[in-house]
């Protein structure tokens, strides 16, 4: 298989792990290489994701770098399966590929953790409150370009509402309920929306009062993606150049204790729905 021109960030990922793996057993990439069949070129190619690795190579490799652990060889055999066309896969080529990676990310995750400050979760944004956010971009964004970014997002959308949606927990600050983006009439739908959206099994969102004071990562969008197996959980952030991937397993634990610390800060599930309708009903 040739060489790619362009790997996803879950493709980096698992070129990411299969070079742990390799550096945590001691394991130079000339001895993987030869396990493998190829040469060491090759191996610096899989391990920065701009080369597949089958299956079998990726037991094998396994196998030689003393690596017991069957969930996590199990869960990196699924990524290095080879990949069918998936719904996003539509717009590559029309939009950043950052945010097809996040895509991808949220699709193979079951458990998705955000903490927004201004922001209601795109996830749960309706279309004219996304579309308020989108006009508002700098430079402004062409029309065709904004209604691809609405089409995405509303997409996005599809894995918590399909037949076995994936578990959400938001974190939200009071700000961002108070934040009229389009107007009042556009923030009151969007609240509402938000509120019954809150009342799915599946779906938890938890408020931060005004009242809590200080937290951490204030101002900061968050998305913790967890994996098949924690080693393979995901931070994803925002930054004005576009999404950030953080996997390295301090950072991971860093971001589940900003998570933690904020989650202990919110209202109840139940209370926090009731301070949503309250500020629906004051606009």
């Amino acid at each position: 298989m040739g060489a790619r021109s362009s790997p996803t960030e879950r493709q980096r990922r698992l070129g990411s792990e299969v070079r742990r793996m390799r550096t945590s057993a001691d394991v130079s990439a000339e001895t993987a290489a030869g396990l493998l069949g190829t040469d060491r070129s090759k191996i610096s190619q899989i391990e920065q994701g701009f080369r597949a690795i089958s299956e079998d190579r990726l037991r094998t490799l396994a196998c030689n770098c003393a690596c017991a652990d069957e969930r996590y060889i199990e869960a990196l055999a699924a990524m290095a399966r080879p990949k069918t066309p998936s719904w996003w896969d539509r717009y590559r080529g029309a939009l950043p590929a950052g945010l097809l990676d996040i895509a991808e990310l949220e699709a193979h995750s079951p458990h998705l953790r955000t903490a927004l400050t201004v922001h209601i979760p795109g996830l749960l944004q309706t279309a004219d409150h996304a579309l308020a956010i989108f006009r508002v971009a700098v430079p402004p964004l062409p029309e065709h370009e904004i209604a691809l970014r609405l089409a995405f997002r509303m997409e996005r959308q599809q894995i918590i509402e399909d037949g076995s949606p994936v578990r959400y927990t938001g974190i939200v600050h009071e700000a961002a309920l108070r934040m009229q983006f389009g107007g009042p009439q556009v923030a009151k739908v969007q609240l509402e929306h938000l509120a019954l959206a809150s009342e799915r099994d599946t779906i938890a969102i938890r408020v931060i009062p005004f009242s809590a004071g200080a937290f951490p990562g204030s101002g900061q969008t968050v998305l913790y993606a967890e994996g098949p197996v924690p080693q393979l959980d995901t931070v994803q952030i925002d930054s004005t150049h576009g999404p950030e991937f953080l996997h390295g397993q301090a950072q991971l634990a860093k971001y589940r204790a900003h998570l933690d610390w904020a989650e202990d800060l919110t209202l109840s599930p139940a209370a926090s729905r009731d301070l949503i309708h309250s500020i629906a009903r004051e606009l």
